[in-house]
């Protein structure tokens, strides 16, 4: 089987992300100074490696492809790619605090082996450095710098609006949530920074007309919420080894997921109350979780995520190649979107 021609142009463009990380790293702001050790011990040193060792780059590389879809050079983008992939480090360790979360990326959370208080800072460096980069950037003409960090703060406002709905209905148990509410929620919380945004703002560094930066934006949005839908169901259904103690962690945090919510409002009076008392257990014992997705699966919740995921990937596609087709990214550019829109939704991780 051929590589997917997304993974082959996230493969080919990562050196160019990772270099500049790597030229991005922060550093104590006076130099020769008695505390300078312990500077980079408890703040520097810690968020450069987890920021280091991040995931696949998708965020970044997309932003990329914004630029160069709409006939932008990638460079252009560079810092703008560096400070997602900045944000995407506090996002992540602050979410992990929040969610008492144990793993990330396979090793203990950054809270547990350097404390609550010290990554909390970590996180909050994280964030100043998304607009240093920015602002700092000598390849990014000045008069585009305002507008790119205008949309670095509004992806920033949707997660944090799509992450206090998803913290407050499981802090007050709220089980009434809808569908149409969490796929706002969803569309806040993960389509904003994982592809819409980062398309968006390669494309508004690149100096694309509005008409090709929202047309990307709308594409993104499509794909990040098949990526969200195919993050929950890997979670329950997808190979547990490759998930390891991640796996079905979200039935142990009781998230409200499309497949919860979905079954909650189709399931029986029964089912529903059983089900609703595992995902306010807490429970990680195996037996449970397997009943709890029984359960999901009964009510269609599943099935339903599946169909969701497919249909919004197929909206990607098809927004894509009307972007090209009207002459606004380039159809090189549409065919990987494309590519990237099935990637989304047939990874196993």
């Amino acid at each position: 089987m051929s590589e997917n021609p997304f993974v082959a142009y996230l493969k080919e463009r990562l050196p160019l992300v990772e270099s500049a990380l790597d030229g991005a790293a922060a550093r104590p702001l006076a130099s020769k100074i008695e505390p300078e050790a312990d500077l980079e011990r408890y703040l520097y040193a810690p968020l450069a490696g987890f920021t280091k060792g991040g995931g696949k780059r998708v965020r970044p590389v997309l932003c990329l492809l914004g630029a160069e879809a709409t006939g932008g050079k990638a460079s252009l983008a560079l810092a703008p790619a560096v400070g997602i992939e900045l944000f995407q480090s506090a996002a992540l360790i602050h979410d992990d605090i929040a969610d008492e979360s144990e793993l990330r990326r396979g090793a203990p959370c950054l809270y547990l082996t350097e404390g609550t208080g010290l990554a909390t800072n970590m996180g909050d460096l994280a964030l100043t450095q998304v607009f240093e980069v920015v602002l700092g950037d000598a390849a990014l003409p000045a008069e585009r710098k305002a507008s790119v960090l205008a949309e670095l703060v509004s992806m920033e406002r949707h997660t944090l609006e799509g992450q206090a709905l998803d913290l407050g209905w499981a802090r007050d148990g709220r089980w009434d949530v809808t569908e149409a509410d969490y796929l706002y929620m969803v569309t806040s919380k993960t389509a904003h920074y994982t592809a819409a945004s980062p398309l968006a703002i390669g494309a508004v560094a690149a100096g694309a007309t509005r008409e090709a930066v929202e047309g990307l934006r709308q594409v993104g949005v499509s794909a990040g919420i098949a990526f969200q839908l195919q993050d929950d169901l890997l979670n329950l259904v997808g190979d547990a080894e490759a998930q390891g103690k991640d796996f079905r962690s979200d039935i142990t945090e009781g998230k409200r997921t499309l497949a919860v919510v979905y079954a909650l409002a189709n399931l029986a009076e029964a089912e529903r109350t059983e089900l609703v008392a595992i995902l306010e257990s807490a429970s990680t014992e195996d037996d449970k979780l397997a009943r709890a997705v029984e359960l999901i699966e009964a009510g269609g919740g599943i099935a339903h995520c599946e169909q969701l995921a497919d249909r919004e990937a197929a909206r990607a596609e098809q927004g894509a190649r009307a972007l090209a087709d009207k002459g606004l990214i380039t159809h090189e550019a549409a065919e990987l979107l494309c590519a990237m829109a099935r990637f989304f939704v047939r990874r196993a991780s």
